[in-house]
């Protein structure tokens, strides 16, 4: 039986646009800290512990914000904004400026993808000029490593995730498309494996456990796709979960790999089990569309926190499920 709806532990106000991502970066330091981009162009920082942003970044002449990261290793912030560039930012010691940027030549909503493949160096994967077109680069050389276009009319790019496998292989990438298809890429060979019709609609998000080599998806539609790598790379469809609602912005399963949160344009944000997709809590709190969801990196279990974004220009942030619960 569900447990009965929580409400936020608290909110953050002042964003001043529409949340399109959010990400927790909770290691360096004492300080547990939560990054947002908005459609206005701005990036927060917002200090968990005082609740309040510690520093507002301006860095895509207004353009909308649709990805941000941390490279943990460096310390340094990378944004995606509509300007068609990519930023890189080095925030310590009080600086705002751009270290560095990317010319993507996409004014789409495909969020970058981003693998740290030693100490120092990353792979940037992003949607490209062409219109089914993955660029993938070297940072921070910028060095072009490859570009993966399908041989068959698959539709726009619509969102992408880079991982690297634990069988010792090159990295690999999967592509969510315009037609509802899911293509997965060898990134080494630049060749794809495999390909799947997820969704009769584009396939708006999509995230993948890589311990367990499943991942999900979503779209337009009322329907969450569930899907799994073979051991021969194939993807194989499994499960859909029905939404009461349609319409899902992003998806995110926590790092422990008991909860799947996705992010609903009914304005609410839906928590299922992810060993099992089932649901179990509903949590309603914004007036508009969800946009983004995210959960906290804290290395203490108990402060690992969920947040969610909204057109409603507020975030919320709620602790879910954090007493070792059973939601397999």
């Amino acid at each position: 039986m569900s447990r009965p709806a929580p409400s936020p532990i608290y909110t953050l106000r002042g964003a001043g646009g529409p949340l399109n991502t959010l990400h927790f970066s909770c290691h360096r330091g004492d300080t547990p800290l939560l990054f947002s981009g908005s459609g206005k162009g701005a990036i927060h920082m917002w200090n968990l512990n005082t609740r309040r942003a510690e520093k507002i970044v301006e860095g895509h002449c207004g353009s909308s914000v649709v990805w941000v990261s941390t490279l943990q290793e460096t310390g340094t912030l990378i944004s995606q904004g509509r300007d068609m560039r990519v930023c890189l930012w080095d925030l310590s010691e009080g600086r705002s400026e751009a270290m560095d940027s990317v010319w993507t030549g996409s004014v789409g909503f495909c969020q970058c993808s981003v693998l740290e493949t030693s100490p120092g160096t990353h792979l940037l994967a992003f949607a490209g000029q062409q219109t089914e077109e993955i660029k993938i680069i070297e940072l921070p050389s910028k060095t072009p490593v490859c570009s993966l276009v399908p041989d068959a009319k698959l539709g726009m790019v619509m969102c992408i995730k880079l991982w690297q496998p634990d069988s010792g292989q090159g990295p690999l990438l999967v592509a969510g498309y315009e037609d509802g298809s899911l293509s997965l890429w060898d990134v080494t060979q630049r060749s794809a494996l495999s390909r799947a019709k997820a969704h009769p609609e584009p396939v708006m998000c999509l995230t993948f456990d890589i311990e367990c080599l499943r991942g999900v998806s979503g779209s337009s539609d009322n329907k969450l796709s569930s899907w799994r790598l073979d051991r021969q790379n194939n993807l194989q469809l499994q499960d859909y979960v029905t939404l009461v609602n349609p319409g899902v912005s992003q998806l995110c399963v926590r790092a422990d790999g008991k909860l799947l949160a996705s992010a609903g344009w009914d304005h609410r944000v839906r928590i299922f089990g992810w060993k099992k997709p089932r649901p179990l809590a509903v949590l309603q709190y914004h007036t508009d569309m969800v946009l983004s969801v995210a959960f906290s990196d804290h290395q203490d279990p108990r402060q690992r926190l969920l947040a969610a974004g909204s057109k409603d220009h507020r975030i919320s942030l709620w602790s879910i499920y954090n007493e070792g619960a059973d939601t397999g």
